[in-house]
């Protein structure tokens, strides 16, 4: 394992995970003293395992792919943000954004995440142990929001064809956004997600929400209101 020590700088951390792709002779990595640095392991390229230990600041483990990434504290906006691949768990609360506009692997929150969780997600799974902020999975395209607590206002607003799964209360659902059956397949997709994310929930205790599809298409009934 290597050990890297924050205090050197974050810069430096990222030009050796980089340089670190072109050898591959580094898998297991270590990192000391984030102290709250912000960009701390971003565009990470090759599958490679990261311990944080401590508290990460802005767009951690931002444009990931293939690597695990594991942060042992908080993190702050935008985690995981444009994430592509692999996988991202934070052992505390994440701030606002958490993997947005993200396009694949999964990322696991295991405190709350505040406002904005997965907005405009296009194909990452995230699964949080924990409540969700307001306005989250706004525009969300494709993948999943599980939530194993409650949901915050303005749930899925102009959400499109993403899964959300909601264990707990929502204070309310944005527009175009509504309850739906959870059928054997959302079932089955659900279980193996809390699975991978290590989730010790039964999946037929959650609720499907989804989008009604209005939204969709240009009604002219409501031509008077552009």
């Amino acid at each position: 394992m290597k050990t890297f020590d924050l205090t050197s700088g974050v810069r430096e951390l990222n030009q050796a995970l980089h340089d670190a792709e072109q050898t591959a002779s580094e898998k297991e990595w270590r990192v000391t003293n984030p102290d709250g640095k912000h960009n701390i392991a971003c565009g990470v390229n090759d599958a490679v395992n990261i311990t944080i230990e401590g508290h990460a600041g802005y767009y951690c483990a931002g444009m990931n792919q293939k690597a695990h990434i594991t942060i042992h504290g908080n993190a702050g906006v935008g985690l995981a943000e444009n994430m592509m691949s692999g996988s991202v768990r934070v052992k505390g609360d994440a701030s606002q954004s958490a993997g947005a506009t993200g396009n694949g692997g999964l990322l696991v929150i295991e405190g709350n995440a505040s406002a904005r969780c997965g907005i405009s997600m296009k194909g990452i799974n995230i699964v949080v142990k924990g409540n969700i902020g307001a306005m989250s999975a706004f525009m969300a395209q494709a993948g999943c929001l599980v939530v194993c607590g409650d949901a915050g206002e303005a749930l899925g607003d102009s959400l499109y064809e993403a899964h959300i799964y909601v264990k707990g209360k929502v204070a309310s659902l944005g527009a175009d956004c509504v309850e739906k059956a959870m059928r054997p397949e959302h079932i089955e997709e659900l279980g193996q997600l809390l699975q991978q994310a290590g989730v010790n929930e039964s999946p037929t205790a959650f609720t499907r929400y989804g989008s009604a599809r209005q939204l969709y298409n240009f009604k002219v009934d409501n031509a008077s209101a552009y």
